[in-house]
């Protein structure tokens, strides 16, 4: 048995999750977009991120070093207060691949990073479906860096006062795919109350960078049969990024 399909059936996701080796799998049968989908080239709203005034100017001007100090100290939503320490984030900070979770929980809080956890496992799994690991060429963060007390939902104001971070470090990583896991998340990066089953299987953009939405680990944990359609993004995902790549080696020639 090969790796992938050890990892897929230890996932309980075989034989869904099977992934044909060396043929680009197609759109779902529903009519979802393809991955040879051209790339939107209508330029999205400005991040609310800009235009948060002084503060948000000078986060823009952070480097990396500055930036995770920021974090650290922000006091801008009284949820620092409240917790053992900031999730900054933790990956490769050159990666094309940004994925983009919503608050940190309990576990995340104690140990700093994102996605630890039974969560995190099924993230780490997720990536060696693909062929990725954590650190190598991917890079992880949560919309808001601090945990709500008691693993509550996040709050606008709190997500809207962690947006300069979060876009900085996409400026800062300059990825080429973004995948936004579940609600808050993507409430967040596109400025929508859609649900996630409506905006899936098709491209959007956030700071200009190519989105791609699927549900949050911890959520597939409790909605087993949902972790084929998060299959089903990854494989989006993959296709885009080939895409992406092919067009910018044409620009080459």
């Amino acid at each position: 048995m090969s790796r992938r399909a050890e990892i897929l059936k230890e996932m309980g996701l075989a034989p869904v999750w099977k992934l044909r080796t060396g043929t680009r799998s197609g759109p779902e049968k529903s009519g979802r977009a393809s991955a040879s989908a051209a790339i939107p080239s209508t330029p999205p709203p400005a991040p609310a991120a800009v235009a948060a005034g002084s503060r948000g100017e000078r986060i823009a001007r952070m480097d990396w070093a500055e930036l995770k100090a920021a974090v650290s100290a922000c006091t801008a939503c009284g949820l620092r207060a409240g917790c053992t320490q900031t999730v900054f984030g933790v990956g490769d900070e050159k990666a094309e691949w940004l994925l983009v979770g919503e608050a940190p929980g309990a576990e995340e809080d104690r140990l700093g990073e994102p996605f630890v956890g039974q969560a995190g496992k099924l993230l780490d799994n997720m990536l060696a479906a693909i062929g990725l690991a954590r650190g190598h060429n991917v890079y992880i963060a949560n919309t808001l860096k601090c945990r709500p007390p008691g693993n509550r939902n996040p709050e606008p104001e709190e997500m809207a006062k962690c947006a300069p971070f979060l876009l900085r470090q996409i400026e800062l990583i300059r990825p080429r795919l973004i995948l936004a896991m579940g609600r808050f998340a993507v409430h967040t990066l596109l400025q929508t109350e859609a649900t996630i089953a409506s905006l899936r299987g098709r491209l959007h953009r956030y700071a200009g960078v190519p989105l791609i939405v699927t549900y949050h680990p911890a959520y597939l944990l409790r909605n087993l049969p949902d972790k084929a359609k998060s299959w089903a993004d990854l494989r989006f995902a993959v296709n885009t990024l080939d895409t992406l790549r092919s067009g910018a080696q044409q620009e080459k020639v």
